[in-house]
């Protein structure tokens, strides 16, 4: 009786191999990352620490710096004229360069940025450069994992609300 019930088991690959000693079909690694459930950080163990590096381009720190630098009240725009002109015409056609008037520096645990910033008319300067600075440096800390050794703000421009619309029927003489 157990003759019988061994013909009718199926036996696995690993089995096979141990029988006659070569195995009977190649082994299918496993893959490396489960990608089914989507990202979600819940699943990841906060203890384990995996190999390898991550490098993070110095265009990815200077759109974090130019969202947050345009977040703050105060700030009307970012860049110097010739870079807001090209900005209008990106803002036109949807290709927005958020890090428009930013340049930074990226080592491997520190950063450094520059900020190019129009300022609103009537906020005050030195607090709204402060509050760039602030936000830049935070926003780098808190989102890329980097020490800001220094955010440097330049006030290029004051917007005054009037300057963007310009009667052309006040000009004309009758």
């Amino acid at each position: 009786m157990a003759t019988q019930d061994q013909k009718n088991t199926v036996a696995t690959p690993a089995e096979k191999e141990l029988s006659n000693g070569t195995p009977s079909t190649p082994a299918v690694p496993a893959p490396r990352v489960d990608r089914s459930a989507g990202f979600s950080t819940s699943r990841i163990p906060a203890d384990v620490d995996a190999a390898g590096t991550t490098t993070i381009a110095e265009g990815v720190v200077a759109k974090v710096a130019g969202i947050a630098a345009r977040e703050v009240a105060g700030v009307y725009a970012l860049g110097g004229g010739g870079a807001r002109a090209f900005g209008a015409i990106r803002d036109v056609i949807n290709a927005t360069d958020l890090a428009q008037g930013v340049k930074v520096e990226v080592g491997e645990t520190q950063a450094a940025a520059d900020i190019t910033i129009v300022v609103e008319y009537p906020a005050p300067i030195q607090d709204v450069a402060n509050n760039v600075r602030a936000a830049v440096a935070g926003a780098i800390t808190r989102l890329v994992g980097l020490e800001v050794v220094e955010v440097n703000v330049e006030v290029n421009d004051v917007h005054v609300p009037g300057d963007d619309t310009t009667d052309h029927d006040e000009s004309r003489v009758s």
